[in-house]
């Protein structure tokens, strides 16, 4: 049954067997259900996650949509292979494997799994950590995909040093306001494209310079960067190499989304790095590994204040279809949030 049609239909969990989840059948963002499905059970190195919130990512974009590219990578051809759907999530503890080592029931909890967009979903342990206290499930849940990529696209991809002069062209999605505040932790000079509307918030994550794409073309100006992340993937190499000093490195974070259906961001991505091939600077490539030690990074980074999550947009779990929706209109501010 189609989410839409389940709005006004949503009950509370059975305590028992059953609960309520999303779940991917088919291909197209009309696949997605709303349904009761059976407790998931746990393995020996896995807890079960009571989950409160998690978040939408493109990454889900593609799972639910099917395009070519995320069919040959595993996905499945005709039809997804797994119906679970969600990454992020936030929750508390509701029972461990007896292989876990340092959970226990009643622990709150942020990381990621497959089948996040559910009440209840089973999850490794090396993959969460302890939420801090001073943190919304919300605002964690909204952490670990995007802040995980804008900090192995800044430390392991751009390898960035203090006081280099960084340039992050969208800088306003949910990657793009992580990237503002670890490039100023990693000692950066911060320069931020976005939008009008989201100039004041690029500025209040730290940004020394803040460039309103609107009103100001960042390929014209006169300044030099070290490093480049290109979120928004909406400029060929061509015309920002100009503004990247001779031994500049480009991470490519993601394209201009949402993607064709064939390659998806596959297209952006080789071709920037095909006509960088020659060039003095550097091209790289940058997907999320989600590990334990980057998550406490994370953590430690939130409990400190040092790095928050802009949330832009909250939906009920029944209303995921609206957030999908609203994700694939590409104008989200932050995170989109899934509430359960």
């Amino acid at each position: 049954m189609p989410v839409m049609a389940l709005h006004q239909e949503r009950t509370m969990t059975d305590r028992g067997t059953t609960m309520n989840a999303i779940a991917s059948a088919q291909y197209g963002l009309d696949g997605l259900e709303f349904r009761k499905l059976d407790k998931p059970e746990i393995e020996d190195d896995q807890v079960l996650v009571r989950v409160h919130a998690s978040s939408v990512n493109p990454a889900e974009w593609y799972r639910v949509t099917g395009p070519y590219f995320a069919r040959l990578l595993g996905g499945g051809i005709r039809r997804p292979k797994n119906a679970a759907v969600g990454g992020d999530l936030a929750g508390t503890v509701e029972i461990v494997g007896k292989d876990v080592e340092e959970l226990q029931p009643g622990d709150e909890v942020f990381g990621t799994t497959l089948g996040a967009w559910a009440e209840y979903a089973p999850a490794r342990e090396v993959r969460l950590v302890r939420k801090p206290a001073n943190v919304s499930f919300e605002e964690a849940a909204a952490v670990p995909v995007a802040a995980t990529t804008a900090l192995q696209a800044l430390r392991d991809q751009g390898r960035v040093q203090p006081g280099q002069k960084v340039l992050i062209n969208g800088a306003s999605g949910g990657v793009g306001t992580y990237a503002v505040q670890l490039a100023k932790v990693f000692g950066a000079e911060v320069t931020a494209v976005c939008s009008t509307g989201n100039v004041e918030t690029a500025r209040a994550l730290g940004a020394d310079h803040v460039v309103d794409y609107t009103q100001e073309d960042f390929t014209q100006r006169s300044d030099r960067y070290d490093l480049m992340l290109d979120i928004a993937g909406s400029r060929p190499f061509r015309e920002f190499r100009r503004v990247l000093t001779p031994k500049a490195t480009v991470v490519i974070v993601g394209a201009k989304f949402p993607s064709n259906r064939g390659l998806g961001p596959l297209t952006h991505i080789f071709g920037t790095r095909l006509v960088a091939v020659g060039r003095s600077q550097t091209v790289k490539f940058v997907m999320a590994k989600i590990n334990k030690e980057d998550l406490l990074v994370l953590q430690e980074l939130l409990e400190a204040g040092k790095m928050r999550s802009v949330i832009d947009k909250r939906y009920e779990l029944s209303q995921t279809l609206d957030a999908m929706r609203y994700l694939g209109e590409g104008h989200a501010r932050g995170k989109v949030v899934i509430t359960v």
